[in-house]
């Protein structure tokens, strides 16, 4: 849980000194290779990147450490945490509003976690366990794109929303797969499929939270990819690699949970100084 958190935090951190760096270009031109060498050369985008990369190696050793059922939860605190930094780093005033989001947020994970208590598993998915999971999450994802472009209006953004929840989702399933091979057999990673997918499933899903936010309003596509996401990962973990969360009437708890967190994140959504921050 600890690392997770790190990882929500780097991320957080990663969104905001990006987002200063892009600030400091000439809003007038627009953006391009011109743009991309003026970012390289500024400290603040490189220290961005940094705290990406470091995102990325917290939840690689969280995923190693702890279930997706839990992992991928607790990385919806990105958003408040992003909430959290955006006067430090880019200044502005958070207000009442703002906070009680986060306090909706932190008390629904609490919720969540404490209700489903996830617990490790020890299954290692066959091949054929991961070729039914990849062709179901790219035919879901697929689906969801083409009713999004065929339907249009305020469901858009929703739509490829959950989309991109279920492609970062995956990608993390990879990255906790990853890890296993590196624990067991180090050797073999380099020529395993799994880093390789990973690395494939990863940018796709950043192609696909690009073409997220572009899509609409924020406050539609933020609650949709933030729920998506950890929702899939639970369903990977306990589908794949035989993780457990409590059932019966503890289910009734877990979705409260859930509900309190997509509340929480509707109300971050509508924030005005999240809606100037681009969100990862």
């Amino acid at each position: 849980m600890v690392l997770a958190l790190l990882a929500a935090a780097s991320n957080a951190a990663a969104s905001n000194l990006q987002r200063q760096a892009a600030l400091s270009l000439p809003q007038q031109e627009e953006f391009g290779p011109r743009q991309v060498l003026a970012l390289v050369r500024r400290p603040v985008w490189l220290a961005g990147i940094a705290a990406l990369i470091g995102g990325f190696v917290f939840q690689a050793a969280a995923l190693a450490t702890g279930p997706l059922a839990l992992v991928q939860p607790v990385l919806v605190t990105e958003l408040p945490f992003t909430l959290v930094l955006i006067p430090l780093i880019l200044g502005g005033h958070v207000g009442r509003r703002p906070w009680l989001a986060v306090a909706a947020m932190t008390g629904g994970l609490a919720i969540f976690l404490l209700s489903a208590a996830p617990s490790v598993g020890h299954d290692r998915p066959s091949t054929e366990v991961w070729a039914l999971a990849a062709t179901a999450t790219v035919g879901a994802i697929f689906g969801l794109c083409a009713v999004a472009y065929l339907f249009g209006g305020r469901g858009r953004p929703a739509l490829f929303g959950v989309a991109t929840g279920f492609g970062f989702a995956f990608t993390a399933a990879l990255i906790k797969e990853s890890t296993m091979i590196l624990e067991s057999d180090p050797g073999s990673l380099v020529t395993s499929w799994q880093p390789y997918a990973m690395v494939v499933a990863g940018l796709c899903s950043l192609f696909l939270l690009q073409l997220t936010f572009r899509s609409g309003p924020l406050v539609v596509a933020q609650p949709a990819l933030t729920i998506s996401d950890p929702v899939a990962g639970i369903l990977y973990g306990t589908l794949m690699f035989g993780e457990d969360v409590r059932s019966g009437p503890w289910i009734v708890l877990e979705a409260a949970g859930i509900g309190v967190i997509f509340l929480g994140t509707v109300m971050l959504a509508r924030t005005p100084l999240l809606k100037d921050s681009p969100s990862t």
